[in-house]
């Protein structure tokens, strides 16, 4: 393609470290345009949504929505709102970037051919967070469903200290370990099977959700919302910046890009049925959530949705349904956000970001095995020993960052780029993705000041790896591609 960026740049200075890595050397790396691929290219828009799906759906209704109903009260609906906007804003975004860079890595690689190699390491390093914290924030709710069902099955439960959170009662929770060990090892036997088992998991959990619904909505009293907003627009904004680590499927969907077959098409498809599925989701449950009981109740509350239908219809099997779709749900959710991760470590890998295990292929089944038992390890170690609330906020951080650097990525690739060959173009011009940066940077502002300093902690760790191993090791220094 003519006008691509040179793949090396000046070996030393600002030059080195903002180096950009040309698209169409991506897209040969990846055989984007050869219609190849180092991983088997096997997904449809069916299963590619139902992976987006499955990685959102769970997280912010399942579990963080006794988190966040305290923050806002009743006008928790409103912050899925905003939640939704910026979403769908970004998802944009999103499909106008997988249509023409349709690789794994996601905001990564985006941000690798448009703003230089820094930025891509650090947009990288947030996408670890926003992954292996998001995997962790819903493997450590898993303990609750898991014993809200044992409880009305068979009236025993696992001791609290190994199943609840940690700061919440817990000491060690078990069942997240369990859970994230089961998930790694169907990923290390393949996309495609993961994808259906996740599709299984998906269509169960919309029925048990929906079944949700119908029985709240029996009970609905429009006087559970009042007062709807009674900590005004900052509640809003507190719980709707907490509540947005629910939309990572959307990095999800374009982390597949080196799996999916005829990528410029089915990626943007994908991202859109994703958000309409979603918004329309939570929607619901929250409405009618917020309608079946006060809202002064949701705080502390285990297995919050199995305990709305309990309170409605005695331990009957509704309660025991629902709470077998959030352990179902809860599964699907891990096993998508782990291989979320892994590919974007995959990617990162092949750049010589990170060391090259990360990259390495298992020749017959062709997924990234080693990658993938060593985000898994991580991801319980987390699950094991880490509060809730504070994996919510830090994936929400993550999570936003990225998407901020996807919608700027999009302007500046219009800019230097406008030759390249776009499956999807977000209408427009600048005006969606600066839209979609405004809601990003109102929702971080929302963020409570601890996580601002975790979240510089992180970073310090992330670069001191950058300038002490990546910079050395990238590929455009040393002008080879990784085998």
């Amino acid at each position: 393609m003519s006008g691509s960026a040179p793949t090396t740049a000046p070996a030393s200075g600002w030059g080195r470290v903002m180096r950009r890595k040309p698209v169409s050397r991506l897209n040969a790396e990846s055989g984007a345009d050869s219609g190849g691929s180092e991983l088997r290219r096997s997904l449809g828009v069916f299963r590619l949504t139902m992976i987006g799906v499955g990685s959102t759906v769970g997280t912010g209704i399942f579990i963080v929505l006794n988190e966040a109903v305290p923050k806002a009260g009743p006008a928790v609906v409103v912050s899925f709102v905003l939640a939704a906007i910026t979403a769908a804003l970004t998802a944009l975004c999103y499909a106008e970037l997988a249509s023409t860079i349709p690789v794994s890595g996601a905001s990564y690689t985006y941000a690798y051919a448009t703003m230089g190699e820094l930025i891509a390491f650090i947009v990288g390093a947030c996408l670890l967070l926003e992954y292996g914290v998001a995997a962790s924030a819903v493997a450590v709710g898993w303990g609750e469903y898991l014993n809200a069902l044992l409880g009305d099955v068979t009236g025993w439960q696992l001791p609290a200290e190994f199943s609840a959170p940690p700061g919440e009662g817990g000491i060690l929770n078990v069942p997240a370990a369990v859970l994230v060990t089961a998930c790694c090892l169907l990923l290390v036997r393949g996309a495609k099977e993961s994808a259906t088992i996740n599709a299984i998991t998906v269509c169960i959990k919309l029925a048990v959700l929906l079944l949700f619904v119908a029985v709240a909505f029996t009970a609905f009293n429009a006087e559970n919302a009042q007062p709807f907003a009674p900590f005004g627009a900052a509640g809003v904004g507190a719980a709707a910046s907490m509540v947005f680590f629910s939309y990572i499927g959307m990095d999800t969907v374009s982390t597949a890009g080196e799996e999916v077959r005829n990528p410029r098409r089915t990626l943007p498809l994908a991202l859109f049925w994703c958000v309409v599925i979603v918004t329309s989701i939570y929607l619901l449950v929250a409405i009618a959530g917020i309608g079946a009981q006060p809202w002064q109740r949701f705080e502390g509350q285990q297995a919050g949705l199995a305990a709305i239908l309990g309170d409605l219809t005695g331990s009957g099997w509704p309660a025991i349904v629902l709470a077998a779709g959030g352990v179902v749900s809860i599964f699907g959710v891990t096993l998508t956000t782990i291989y979320g991760q892994t590919r974007i470590l995959f990617s990162m890998g092949r750049d010589g970001m990170v060391p090259k295990v990360f990259h390495t292929v298992h020749p017959r089944r062709r997924t990234p095995v080693h990658n993938t038992l060593i985000v898994s390890l991580f991801v319980g170690l987390l699950a094991a020993v880490v509060p809730l609330n504070t994996l919510a906020n830090l994936t929400s951080m993550g999570t936003l960052v990225a998407f901020t650097v996807v919608s700027a990525g999009v302007v500046i690739l219009r800019r230097t780029r406008p030759d390249l060959d776009r499956g999807f173009r977000a209408p427009g011009g600048p005006v969606v993705p600066a839209l979609s940066i405004a809601a990003c940077v109102y929702l971080i502002s929302q963020l409570p000041w601890s996580t601002y300093l975790m979240f510089a902690i992180w970073l310090a760790l992330a670069l001191t790896l950058y300038f002490t191993y990546s910079v050395k090791h990238s590929t455009l220094a040393t002008g080879e591609p990784r085998a």
